[in-house]
């Protein structure tokens, strides 16, 4: 018999590879949607998996809609991805990015708690929570010193789900994902904006790329090997909290070069250094320890760098030949 499943975040670039995993898997797909004037859904329809999801409309920050949600839907497992995700705008809108990302979080625990408190959780923890390091290399037991807004509200939602998961006995765990990118991502985030970029470089449309801090170092990863990561918690008997890595740190800079290399360029030809897009406080390097989650989940990042930024440089030349950018 198969089981449900509820989604957060369904329109983002994980709960689109998230959802196309659980089809596979063969569960029955609820989400919830918020209701917007701009399309959100186009990412489910470019994996062909929209008509296989049954959409609930709703909100992260009106707990009624949660539990309505949670009552139509009957899951087995819930899993949150649901924030204002952007690190940049929550500088310009902390408030909004607390209340969705953090006190979100919240109300949808307390949800699962009033409903039925044997649904299993997973909630999507991140590497900003580290921010200014206090190790070089991050794993479960490196304290937290983020450097954001949006990095202090996924504390926030973090330690509530450690919180709920010991107070009241809940399977509540907390993926903690460094950067992980596809075709899917946003051009806010800064892969994709390279990617971009490089594509209409390539295709005489742009001159030059404009970026900040280009030697600030991330551990990337490609979304569609992370997601097997989140269910793969969901499956454990005992709840607890991974970080998800490649355990691998590459600069901006070396990044641009993978791309501008792809399509035969040289990026030092082309990438302008602009300094309004410097954060007000910078996370220099990132770099996690995945080693707990390879021994207890049997997971490890299989797509290098190198594949996943070649792969996101074609998706994007491929777009600018179907003018859907």
């Amino acid at each position: 018999m198969s089981k449900n499943v509820f989604l957060t975040g369904i329109t983002g670039q994980d709960g689109t590879y998230l959802a196309k995993l659980l089809l596979e898997k063969k569960y029955n797909v609820f989400a919830l949607v918020a209701r917007r004037t701009s399309d959100t859904l186009w990412r489910l329809r470019e994996l062909n998996i929209l008509q296989d999801i049954c959409l609930i409309d709703g909100d992260m920050l009106d707990i009624s809609s949660l539990i309505r949600a949670l009552q139509i839907s009957k899951p087995a497992e819930v899993y949150n991805l649901a924030a204002q995700s952007f690190v940049a705008t929550s500088w310009d809108q902390p408030i909004l990015t607390s209340q969705v990302t953090g006190v979100g979080a919240l109300n949808l625990l307390e949800a699962i708690r009033i409903v039925n408190s044997e649904i299993r959780f997973y909630q999507a923890s991140t590497s900003e929570m580290f921010g200014l390091i206090q190790a070089h290399k991050q794993n479960e037991e490196t304290p937290f010193h983020p450097r954001s807004p949006y990095g202090v509200s996924k504390v926030f939602g973090h330690w509530m789900t450690v919180n709920y998961r010991e107070s009241f006995n809940m399977h509540a765990s907390s993926g903690i994902l460094f950067n992980h990118e596809s075709p899917l991502r946003v051009i806010e985030f800064v892969t994709r904006k390279v990617t971009i970029g490089v594509a209409r470089i390539k295709a005489g449309l742009d001159k030059e790329l404009r970026l900040g801090n280009i030697d600030a170092k991330r551990d990337w990863g490609f979304a569609g090997d992370y997601v097997e990561a989140m269910w793969r918690m969901l499956q454990q008997d005992v709840p607890d909290d991974y970080v998800i890595a490649t355990g691998e740190t590459t600069s901006v800079r070396e990044m641009c070069q993978i791309a501008f290399d792809f399509v035969g360029l040289n990026y030092e030809d082309y990438v302008v250094i602009d300094e309004k897009f410097f954060r007000p406080a910078e996370v220099d390097v990132l770099l996690g320890d995945p080693s707990k989650a390879k021994a207890k989940l049997g997971w490890e990042a299989t797509t290098s760098l190198e594949e996943l930024i070649s792969m996101m440089v074609e998706s994007d030349q491929k777009r600018l030949l179907d003018k859907s950018l």
